[in-house]
């Protein structure tokens, strides 16, 4: 019953409220809050702090989140080598990743891997902002750019740059930007990621790097959305050279500003901290290093 109460828990914690979790296990609210109590009880502690509109996890709560996570994969990975042989991987596995990426080189490396391991199943998340790894019950994420968060384990996939870009059609009507300068007079398309708004584009890679703030008629937090609207040519847009990739190869898309070229910015996946992730998140990790190595 134990085991069963912090699989419980996780699933509080995953959706945010007592009859979220409920419907998720096909529990009553009443239920979900007695079994709850009966784990807090167990463990002499609070998990959640509570409000009438809100959880948010306590220290202890957030000690045993980090904790449940290994532990309950070790379990089903126990149980997987006992029932079906050493060799078999099942169980869920929770991705959070780009969109443009996840609905490209992600969707495809999980379709090889699904197929390859049928009883694994596996929900992505696709989402350009911030994600909590932990909070959101997350085994693996992908995301540009720096880590900050010192507890969160990573694997590198790369070095990728970051090209302004612009369709045939829009620089037939606006021109060609020559210097960084330039895209002051330039309609460019931003993204938001989260909070932040990307409106101050980076140029050069000396130790004084040129920083340029752009405007433009449209901001949105969807980044597959921002590459449909250059392509339809309403204006310039910066982009990791794997979403652009095949525009510009076809010349659906023109690499402006090369000469200004920031350096690459990694891909990288992270992983919640603990001492080892679950076999079949191993597998997944595996299989995405190895196709972003073979060039998707």
């Amino acid at each position: 019953m134990l085991i069963d109460n912090i699989r419980l828990f996780l699933t509080i914690t995953e959706k945010g409220s007592l009859v979220a979790a409920g419907r998720e296990a096909g529990l009553s609210a009443t239920t979900v809050s007695e079994r709850l109590a009966a784990l807090e009880a167990h463990y002499g502690v609070v998990l959640f702090n509570r409000t009438t509109r809100s959880l948010s996890l306590t220290d202890e709560g957030r000690t045993l989140l980090n904790g449940a996570k290994l532990v309950l994969g070790e379990i089903e990975d126990l149980e997987t080598r006992i029932r079906h042989g050493a060799e078999t991987l099942s169980g869920p596995i929770k991705v959070s990743a780009p969109i443009d990426i996840g609905r490209s080189f992600v969707s495809r490396v999980i379709s090889t891997f699904t197929a390859d391991h049928p009883a694994i199943s596996i929900e992505l998340q696709l989402s350009d902002g911030y994600v909590d790894i932990v909070g959101q019950g997350f085994d693996l994420a992908l995301r540009f750019g720096t880590v900050t968060d010192s507890t969160l384990r990573t694997r590198n996939l790369g070095q990728f740059r970051r090209i302004v870009c612009a369709a045939p059609s829009y620089i037939a009507r606006h021109g060609t930007p020559q210097t960084p300068a330039d895209l002051a007079h330039h309609n460019c398309l931003i993204m938001r990621f989260g909070t932040t708004m990307d409106n101050v584009w980076r140029f050069g890679s000396g130790k004084k790097p040129l920083t340029v703030t752009v405007r433009g008629n449209k901001i949105v937090n969807d980044g597959s959305l921002v590459r449909q609207w250059a392509l339809e040519g309403h204006g310039i847009i910066l982009k990791s050279e794997l979403d652009v990739a095949d525009d510009l190869k076809v010349g659906r898309l023109v690499a402006l500003l090369e000469g200004y070229a920031s350096p690459p910015n990694p891909l990288q996946i992270m992983f919640p901290p603990g001492r080892a992730q679950p076999r079949r998140v191993r597998a997944l990790s595996e299989a995405l290093s190895s196709a972003m190595a073979e060039g998707q």
